[in-house]
């Protein structure tokens, strides 16, 4: 499939909003929360990692993030986690949150099965646990999920393989080993490449959400593989690591990059040509579509139940599908035409 039947296949009515929503460009009316939702009850973020900027859109409400929802709700909200993509760092910061008296903790899982024990306990004693970006699927109420993971692997691929006239090798440089989402997009990603006999994926390496670490393994391939022809990076850290390593006129335009990142950090790379073309959903979107439905649950509004709805403010109204998993959409590609009308 190439980029223009992708760009057909994720707008909707001609309009270029698709997984962006409404926050970003301002169509949905805001709508007036449920009164059968609780105030005041104390709602913990915690994200993958801190500084991480994919995370503070996701999570901040100056971007309309998770804390834009629960002030606008009337909860009480802390973004905590660790300063390291990992489950030992992780878990002592959903402990402490617990023991703060949680109502509902919303949580990127830095690892599928390693913070069960923790968050199923969590859930036994009546908190809500909502997971989003990074599914830990035994031990959650409810997963947001940003984008279908066929869909995202999927699309990443076709876009390299235009890119590289679906020929030659190319690599992977995804977050940590044991990222859930990231995994999973990789699976994805090998299968779509199917389609695509004469590119190899020769190698996936791990940046562990780290700009320095995703900085060395980029270079590493580069080194390992002269003949490189392109990158994707499913992680924002990572491409943007990725994108400072091929900002050269060594690289610029001779082995392309893609993957998924937020639209400033590369307005300078798509400006430059050392990106063309990458994906992602609105962060923002997905932060303040988890917090609603943490609020939800924790209010006893909803279950976690298929066939279930709600109305999640301005983004409008969602309903619970199979495994306890609300979608927000599809992904959006950006590039040189659009990418300065967004920010965030």
């Amino acid at each position: 499939m190439r980029i223009k039947d992708l760009t057909r296949k994720l707008t909707i009515s001609g309009a270029i909003v698709c997984a962006l929503g409404a926050a970003t460009v301002g169509l949905a009316p805001a709508v007036q929360a449920s009164s059968m939702l609780k105030t005041g009850l104390k709602v913990f973020v915690i994200p993958k990692n801190l500084g991480n900027s994919y995370f503070t859109t996701a999570d901040s409400v100056g971007s309309g993030g998770a804390e834009a929802a629960l002030k606008a709700l009337g909860e009480t909200y802390a973004e905590t986690s660790g300063t390291d993509d990992t489950p030992a760092d992780q878990l002592p910061v959903i402990k402490a949150d617990i023991a703060k008296g949680a109502n509902a903790l919303i949580i990127s899982a830095t690892d599928p099965t390693a913070l069960c024990p923790t968050l199923n306990a969590a859930i036994k004693s009546g908190i809500a646990v909502v997971t989003y970006d990074s599914d830990a699927p035994t031990c959650r109420s409810m997963f947001i999920n940003q984008a279908t993971p066929q869909g995202i692997g999927d699309i990443e691929v076709d876009i390299l393989a235009a890119e590289v006239h679906d020929t030659g090798q190319i690599a992977v440089v995804s977050a940590s080993v044991d990222d859930t989402n990231q995994n999973t997009w990789i699976g994805y990603m090998k299968q779509e490449l199917k389609k695509y006999p004469k590119m190899s994926l020769v190698k996936v390496v791990y940046g562990n959400d780290d700009t320095a670490t995703s900085t060395t393994v980029t270079e590493g391939l580069l080194s390992e593989f002269p003949d490189l022809k392109g990158i994707i990076s499913p992680t924002t850290v990572g491409i943007a690591a990725a994108a400072a390593v091929l900002d050269t006129a060594k690289y610029r335009g001779k082995i392309q990059l893609t993957g998924l990142a937020t639209p400033d950090e590369m307005k300078k790379y798509v400006a430059d040509g050392t990106v063309q073309k990458f994906a992602l959903w609105n962060p923002a979107n997905l932060g303040f579509l988890a917090a609603y439905a943490a609020v939800e649950l924790a209010s006893h509004a909803i279950t976690n139940a298929a066939g279930q709805s709600f109305t999640a403010g301005k983004l409008g109204k969602f309903t619970v599908g199979s495994d306890a998993t609300v979608l927000l959409g599809q992904p959006y590609v950006f590039d040189k035409a659009n990418v300065n009308k967004f920010n965030f």
